[in-house]
């Protein structure tokens, strides 16, 4: 469990993080997302005691965080940070020693990972050789070599192209089937709509959404149906239970008005007309995202 309490960040008189309060579950895969400058990096690094918050705590099973927590912890920072003239190996390897695997096991899960992500022909290659996506999976393969319980990574899917972002997902899922808590920061919504059993929206250093994505998703008033009908339009131009957005001699489609039930939106057009098919969409967090946004500022 990590627990943040009453988190508070300012630089130069920019409130960076306000007042922000999260519990993470264990073995918990949780999305922190905001638009860019909203606090996400800044809350990440105070996790990682890289700044420290003007004021709050930071909890890890409901203790004050420690040094020796942070050997069970897994970072990939959104910045990279890697050296630029070490060879490939020896930099994986280097960092999971610093992680506290002997020199055997280091080299040996260097190499496992290394093939893992197809890099083993650039084992000898010095970092800077390698072109951004490659880094980004070393950076990757660092924050997880030690097979950490708490996993944090700040826009892990950056530069990575389709197939990458997939193999990465798929150890993310790997290590959350085996009890790992994972974090992590993204723009990108439909990872999160993929991934995440937990979100958190921050906006401006404040969270302005946070809980369950299935039940934040469910609890969100924006529906939209697509019903496929037959007989007369002219009867559903001037609905009680749907903004009408989209109408022809045969499809509908259009928002349920706030508060009407399902039953409600059948009801009216099955006294209207014959309904052929039904369709009702959720929200995408996309579109909840944007919505809460502008509701925030």
């Amino acid at each position: 469990m990590l627990t943040l309490k009453n988190i508070n960040k300012t630089f130069n008189q920019t409130k960076a993080v306000q007042n922000v309060n999260l519990d993470i579950a264990p073995g918990s895969v949780f999305g922190l997302l905001g638009p860019n400058g909203a606090g996400k990096s800044t809350t990440i690094r105070m996790i990682m005691d890289i700044i420290k918050p003007d004021s709050g705590e930071i909890l890890i099973n409901n203790h004050p965080i420690q040094k020796s927590d942070y050997d069970k912890i897994g970072y990939l920072p959104e910045e990279r940070g890697l050296y630029q003239k070490s060879k490939l190996k020896e930099t994986i390897a280097y960092f999971a020693e610093l992680k506290g695997l002997s020199i055997l096991e280091a080299r040996h899960k260097a190499n496992e990972f290394l093939k893992k992500f197809d890099l083993a022909d650039y084992a000898d290659r010095k970092i800077q050789e390698l072109s951004k996506g490659n880094q980004q999976k070393v950076q990757f393969i660092i924050s997880i070599i030690s097979d950490p319980k708490l996993v944090i990574l700040d826009e892990p899917f950056s530069g990575l192209d389709p197939v990458n972002q997939i193999l990465l997902k798929d150890i993310i899922k790997e290590m959350n089937a085996k009890g790992s808590t994972v974090i992590f920061s993204t723009h990108q919504m439909e990872q999160v709509e993929r991934m995440c059993d937990d979100i958190c929206l921050i906006n401006k250093g404040q969270i302005v959404l946070n809980g369950n994505l299935k039940d934040i998703k469910a609890n969100y008033g924006l529906k939209t149906v697509v019903v496929e009908y037959s007989g007369e339009r002219s009867k559903l131009e001037n609905l009680e239970t749907i903004k009408t957005m989209e109408l022809n001699d045969e499809r509908l489609y259009g928002e349920i008005v706030d508060s009407i039930s399902i039953n409600d939106v059948l009801k009216e057009l099955i006294s209207l007309i014959s309904v052929n098919s039904f369709k009702v969409n959720e929200p995408s967090l996309e579109q909840i995202f944007i919505e809460q946004v502008k509701k925030s500022e």
